[in-house]
Parts: structure tokens; sequence; C-alpha cells
């Protein structure tokens, strides 16, 4: 394992360029990032993962910290030879059953993370302990899967909006806040969040839009589009170049269910090492589902690969993977495998985002000035999920669902209407009934029939 800021010999990819912001934004919060490469092996088409990207099998992970299941930490702590640490570095249960359990003791060089949890794999057993994986809006295999491009003025959403439907539900997303003025935008009137800031001003007076900036916005947009009456509320956590810990996402959610939302939008998430489930996530899940009708909806990642991707892999959460614009195919960047419940539109979407100068920081347009004037257009799985999540919302004031029944019934309506190679599907204004339009014909008329939209 090495550092993350050990400049690679290669040129930089997009990759290299959203972990270097994902690195430098947790470095002024105090927090280093390392990155991780899983073992390599043969994928499930048989190829060797030398003849893949490299990339494919990385993960992020803070350094001077490992996650614990409760139950082991005293035997943990005995094979690490840790004393109980009572000092400003003490050990933090952040959670029920977990414990973020410190490397860093004074005087002595601090461990890697990933080499202390692959000691305790072979004297306690995999799973005992875990790194304590980052997870980004971008997570480190570029999601969104392309930077926001240019609209003309007053360019309308896309996909339209639907007619009524949320009434009386919340949706809550965990993202990067909401952009002050997103209400002149007519459909996100009234929705609420923490504010998510731009920059200085450029040499035309324009405010300059930072990396990950108005993500939460544009996300709001597109769940409001799909249920105009619901109550949104947009929370500012991934502040840091849209990264937080696994340990900081959970501890966040709970403001969700304080909140008493029915639907918690994620777009958000990574890989872990070893591809298993990440530690603080399974903790949550008990005190989840003690929180009756609640349902998660989760971005399935932009890697174009089935390896499960977090937390949209669990079984408790709804996993929105994304359809391309034709919507009768899997887009190119979306992640697919079992473990994917649903496909939505989500490439070239067009929806609410800043006013102001935004820089490109990727190739092939690195460098590049795009000038917005509070519309994008924009791609990737965090969109589709919105999407999913207005639609249960839409559900449940038309039934009288509960959120995990309205999910389930749309779900099933989904693998009613499978596509071909890609999955169960859903799409805008979908009611999860029955309809005989279906796929090309749905898209092509869904302003047309009663029952689609």
């Amino acid at each position: 394992m090495s550092p993350v800021d050990k400049e690679p010999e290669r040129p930089l990819t997009k990759q290299d360029i959203q972990v270097r912001l994902i690195v430098d934004g947790c470095l002024a919060r105090g927090i280093e990032v390392r990155r991780g490469t899983n073992d390599q092996g043969r994928d499930d088409q048989g190829r060797d993962d030398q003849d893949r990207d490299d990339q494919d099998n990385e993960f992020l992970y803070e350094a001077g910290v490992i996650l614990v299941r409760d139950t082991y930490l005293d035997q943990v702590r005995a094979l690490l030879r840790l004393e109980r640490d009572d000092d400003a570095n003490a050990d933090d249960g952040f959670i029920d059953g977990v414990t973020a359990l410190s490397l860093v003791r004074a005087g002595e060089p601090i461990p890697d993370p990933v080499a202390v949890v692959d000691l305790i794999d072979r004297r306690l057993g995999e799973g005992v302990a875990t790194p304590s994986h980052i997870f980004s809006v971008t997570p480190v295999y570029h999601c969104p899967a392309t930077e926001p491009e240019e609209v003309p003025i007053h360019t309308l959403p896309y996909p339209g909006i639907c007619d009524g439907g949320g009434e009386g539900t919340l949706i809550y997303i965990s993202d990067t806040g909401l952009l002050d003025g997103a209400s002149g935008h007519p459909w996100l009137a009234g929705v609420t969040g923490s504010v998510d800031d731009l920059g200085p001003p450029d040499a035309t007076g324009a405010p300059t839009i930072p990396g990950y900036a108005g993500h939460g916005t544009f996300i709001a947009g597109v769940a409001r589009c799909m249920a105009p009456l619901s109550a949104i509320h947009v929370a500012r956590d991934f502040d840091a170049s849209g990264a937080l810990s696994e340990r900081e996402i959970v501890v966040r959610l709970n403001e969700a269910l304080r909140r008493g939302a029915d639907i918690i939008s994620l777009s958000a998430g990574g890989f872990t090492r070893k591809h298993l489930p990440p530690l603080s996530f399974e903790a949550f899940w008990n005190r989840y589902r003690h929180y009756k009708g609640v349902v998660m909806v989760a971005a399935a990642g932009n890697n174009s690969q089935r390896r499960p991707f977090w937390p949209a892999a669990f079984p408790q959460v709804v996993s929105a993977g994304a359809l391309a614009a034709s919507w009768r195919a899997r887009a190119y960047f979306s992640d697919f495998g079992p473990w994917v419940d649903v496909y939505a539109p989500g490439e070239a979407l067009v929806n609410a985002f800043a006013t102001g100068t935004y820089t490109c920081r990727e190739p092939p347009n690195e460098g590049q000035e795009r000038h917005f004037h509070g519309m994008a257009r924009w791609s990737g799985t965090s969109f589709s999920t919105p999407l999913v999540a207005g639609l249960i919302a839409a559900r449940m004031s038309r039934t009288g669902e509960n959120g995990r029944q309205a999910a389930d019934a749309l779900l099933a309506s989904a693998r009613a209407q499978a596509l071909p190679g890609v999955g169960p599907v859903l799409y805008p204004c979908d009611r999860g009934e029955d309809c005989h339009c279906r796929g090309e014909e749905r898209r092509e008329h869904r302003h047309h029939c009663g029952c689609c939209h």
C-alpha cells in the first residue's frame, strides 16, 4: 500500500484527478487518506486483472484508524498490544456494535491500517476488522460519469415534471447541500437544505463553481420532478471535496432517521478492501431496521463492472443503475450484476445547477471553461438514484403505502417490464401499475398514456 500523495508515473487519469481532490479536501479537515489495491486475480469473465485497468481494484481509506466489531475489541487490543486510550486520541464507539480503534500512539510510527487488518484476518478471522473506507459522490471511479455540461438559457428539466405526487412524504438527500437561490426554480420551491457554497468571483464577476458543487441541488431537482409535492431536505454531508469516511456517513444518516424521512437518497459510495461489506453500514442497519417503513435508495456506481459497490450492494438498499439516453440499454458507465435492483434514466439528464464559471478538471477537457446559468446536463447513477426515490414518494402518496412497501411494489413492476440484457427498469412518472406501453413505446408516449404518467 502506498500513500495517495505519491505521484503516479503514468499520465493522470480522471480517477487520479478525482482522488487528488478527495485527498486534498480530506487533508484540509485533518484526515489523511490512502489508496489501497485489492489482490489481483481473475474476473467473472475469466480475464486476468492485469488485463484490466489496475484502478478497478482500488479503494480509499483513512490512515491511523481501523474499525473493529465490539465483540472482538478486547481480542484485537491484545493482538495489537494496545492499551485503552484515555487521551484526545481515544477510540470512538461511533455506532452501537463498532469501534473506530486509533492506531496512533505517542512516540511510535503509525502502522498502515490495511497491514494491521491483514494481520487480524490471519489471527482472528476475516471481517473482524476493516479499514475505515472513504466514500464519495465521485467515488474513485468517476461518479458522476461526466462533468456537468452547458445547456442553453431557459432549458427545461429533462425528464420533465410529473403530474402531482409525493404529498405528505419526506425525501432526505445526503449529499453536498443546496445551492443558495435554488428555490428560484419553480420545481424546487420549498426544498430545504444546508448551503452548498460557491467559490470567489472570476475576472468577469461570475462565481466560480468548485468541483462537485451543485451535485446535491441537481439531485433534489430530479427527485422533485418525479414527486412535485414531496418535502425534500438536502444535507451538506459530503463537504470535503464530495468525500466522507464511512463512519462519518452513518453518524450523519442518523439525522435522516431523526427527521422522520420516508426515503433516504444517497448518491455516493465506493469499493472496499476485498470487496467486503463496509462494517459501519453493517452496524447502521441494526438502527435503521427499527424505523419502520423507511427505505434507502443508493447509486450503483459508474464503474462499468459487476463488483459490489457499497452501500448500494446491501440487500437493505434499493440500488439504482442507469439507463442510456435511449432508455433501451444500460448506460455505458453503469455498474451491473445481481445486486443492482433497478435501472432508471441516468444519462444526459437536465436539471438545476449553479450559475457561474466551471473549469473542467478531467481529460480530454482539462482547463476548459464552461459557463452555467442555473441549469446543466449531467450523467451518472447519481441521478438515476433520485429519480427512483421520487417515484417511490409519488407512489406513497397515491396508495398510502410506506416507503418500503412502495419500493417493493415499484420493483415488482420494474421486473415485469425488464429489458433483455439490462434488467428491471423504471421510467419517469412510472406508477408501478399495469400499462400497455413498454420500452421505447413507453418513452415516446409517456405523456399520452394515462397509466404511464
